[in-house]
């Protein structure tokens, strides 16, 4: 088998509504991707139990993010979006999986520790185990590419771990199958079936913070919704939540050096420059030793500006959840001819009876 071809995967928890956070660091990254790469894109909603059981509205939580996808300029012709919990693979594999990662790796994961807390024995099992899940939703497509934030840095880490281990686990039945790809595993090459899926964490803004504190992450789960401006905002709410958002009484800086320390007048900033596709050294050239009632409304202004039209476009999408649904079954078709390519091949290698 030749190299593997180059194919970007990435997906979003249907929990909560995206915000600007999510737009900058993640979704305006998907819709430049599929320009040059081949793209799956899915909203992990298998995912999204692992913390929280019960769901009000799951689906429509689900179709939320897809319009979102959609609205900022996601094509599901060119590509694939769907939810994957259509296609069984992404569970069948992660059992496998289970089988392949050990138990230090998963409790050495961080997000498991912040997410539970003192209370570990009561978290369930899923949260303990979604790392392992994640590594099969990235390579039952056998995706050489992510897009990730640094908080999911460990957790693609984890990804080649459990690829690297069963790539040399079952070496030589990969090889007997003529599955595999050569890999260099230190000074030895593995015949691999797996890649060794690669982080893609570039430009701006991978870190949008709280409009409220300057030193937490903007985030769907904080209880203040004045923290973050969400997708489905329309201009006014996004004006008044960055005319709210915290700032410090001293003039904005001439250079970037001076931002520190600021984390409010840091993350607005940085904010401008992610939306208006400038450093934050020519935001501050510009803005520099003006006071922040000066710089909040023109921030609002281009807030506006980049994200009504993706609003009205999602408001439009979720009043016609029969083409979101027709969007994701299409999806979810053409995703699960590839997942079952994959587990045939991964159940040849384990020696299942097929």
């Amino acid at each position: 088998m030749s190299a593997f071809s180059p194919r970007v995967f990435s997906g979003v928890q249907p929990t909560g509504n995206l915000h600007l956070g999510n737009y900058l660091g993640a979704i305006r990254k998907f819709v430049a991707l599929q320009e040059s790469q081949d793209c799956i894109y899915c909203v992990v909603d298998l995912h999204s139990i692992t913390a929280q059981l019960v769901h009000e509205d799951l689906k429509g939580q689900i179709r939320s993010i897809t319009a979102a996808f959609l609205a900022a300029g996601i094509d599901p012709e060119r590509h694939i979006v769907f939810n994957q919990s259509r296609v069984c693979g992404h569970a069948e594999l992660a059992w496998i999986f289970n089988c392949v990662a050990r138990i230090g790796w998963m409790n050495r994961m961080t997000q498991f520790k912040d997410k539970a807390g003192k209370d570990r024995e009561n978290a369930s099992l899923g949260l303990l185990a979604y790392p392992s899940l994640m590594a099969a939703d990235i390579l039952l497509y056998r995706a050489t590419h992510v897009p990730v934030g640094e908080d999911q840095k460990q957790h693609l880490e984890l990804t080649r771990d459990i690829a690297a281990k069963f790539n040399n686990d079952f070496s030589d039945r990969i090889a007997a199958a003529g599955l595999g790809t050569d890999i260099s595993m230190g000074e030895e090459v593995v015949s691999g079936y797996f890649p060794l899926t690669e982080p893609m964490i570039e430009g701006p803004a991978t870190r949008i913070m709280s409009l409220k504190d300057g030193s937490k992450k903007m985030s769907k789960s904080d209880p203040s919704d004045l923290s973050r401006i969400n997708l489905t905002d329309d201009a006014e709410q996004i004006a008044r939540k960055i005319r709210k958002a915290k700032t410090d009484p001293d003039a904005l800086p001439s250079e970037v050096a001076g931002l520190a320390g600021r984390a409010e007048a840091d993350n607005l900033v940085g904010i401008y420059a992610a939306l208006a596709e400038r450093s934050k050294a020519e935001v501050l050239a510009e803005f520099g030793g003006r006071q922040f009632s000066e710089f909040k409304p023109v921030l609002a202004e281009l807030a506006v500006e980049k994200l009504a039209p993706i609003n009205a476009e999602m408001r439009r999408l979720t009043d016609d959840p029969g083409h979101i649904d027709a969007v994701l079954k299409d999806g979810g078709e053409r995703a699960g001819a590839i997942a079952e390519k994959t587990m045939a091949d991964v159940k040849e290698i384990v020696g299942f009876l097929q």
